[in-house]
């Protein structure tokens, strides 16, 4: 593997900047955990749980506590945006178009990116979770088949407290969120978790994906708990506007 080290581009590392004060000025970022520092620089996948529209952004803050400049994959929504999308593509970020058979582009654009040193931040989830208790869903097999066939470590990195900054229907109620939290100020915690044991060695056996997904999904969950000690069956905050769907209740792996 070509472990050429990517360097993030000045708008990235200002951009990086900006949202550690964002986050500042609405919540308050608890970090705890940290990356290696071998593995800073990559090549490193990170993978987050996704509770809310704010979530980039908390993730991104957390990130540049710990050193590390992620690169995201994203949804093409986001890259079809006249300034955000041409901002997004020029520091390498990944589209990824969903339910389109474009899709597989974004894995092998993910994998050209570890190959090239890079830490790439994704939800394995593949959308803002549903659970009713807001844990981590069943998740898609792409986290765990970009790191087998691309032989990168997976550290979780598990979040609380977006969801009480930005509603799940924003920019739907987005003012009232904001305004919400500029008085309440919520703690936002963040933790790093260990590097995943994914126990598998080839994403082409049949059923490894799956099984190294669930591993990842498992350890999200274990990352997130300590995280949430008050509200282990369900969210304090309740957003009236998420929907609940289970049909994608993660099961623990026996």
């Amino acid at each position: 593997m070509d472990t050429t080290t990517w360097q993030p581009p000045l708008l990235w590392r200002a951009a990086l900047m900006l949202a550690r004060a964002l986050v500042a000025l609405l919540a308050r970022l608890e970090v705890t955990g940290d990356v290696p520092a071998h593995l800073r620089r990559g090549p490193l996948v990170l993978a987050a749980n996704h509770i809310s529209p704010f979530d980039p952004v908390v993730m991104i803050a957390a990130c540049r506590e710990r050193g590390v400049a992620p690169r995201i994959m994203a949804t093409a929504g986001l890259f079809r945006a006249p300034v955000l999308g041409a901002a997004m593509r020029h520091v390498g970020h990944i589209r990824v178009d969903r339910g389109t058979s474009a899709v597989h582009q974004a894995l092998d654009d993910a994998a050209e990116a570890v190959a090239a040193g890079s830490v790439i931040l994704i939800y394995p989830e593949g959308r803002i979770g549903l659970d009713p208790g807001m844990w981590p869903e069943r998740g898609k097999t792409g986290v765990a088949r970009l790191a087998l066939a691309c032989g990168a470590p997976v550290i979780p990195v598990a979040q609380w407290g977006a969801h009480e900054v930005l509603p799940y229907q924003a920019p739907k109620g987005m003012l009232r969120g904001i305004a919400r939290a500029l008085w309440r100020r919520p703690v936002i915690r963040v933790h790093f978790g260990e590097p995943v044991d994914l126990g598998e060695s080839n994403a082409t056996t049949p059923g490894a994906a799956r099984r190294a997904t669930n591993r990842i999904i498992d350890a999200l969950t274990d990352t997130l708990a300590p995280l949430r000690p008050n509200e282990p069956d369900g969210p304090r905050h309740v957003d009236p506007g998420r929907p609940i769907d289970t049909t994608r209740t993660h099961r623990r792996t026996p």
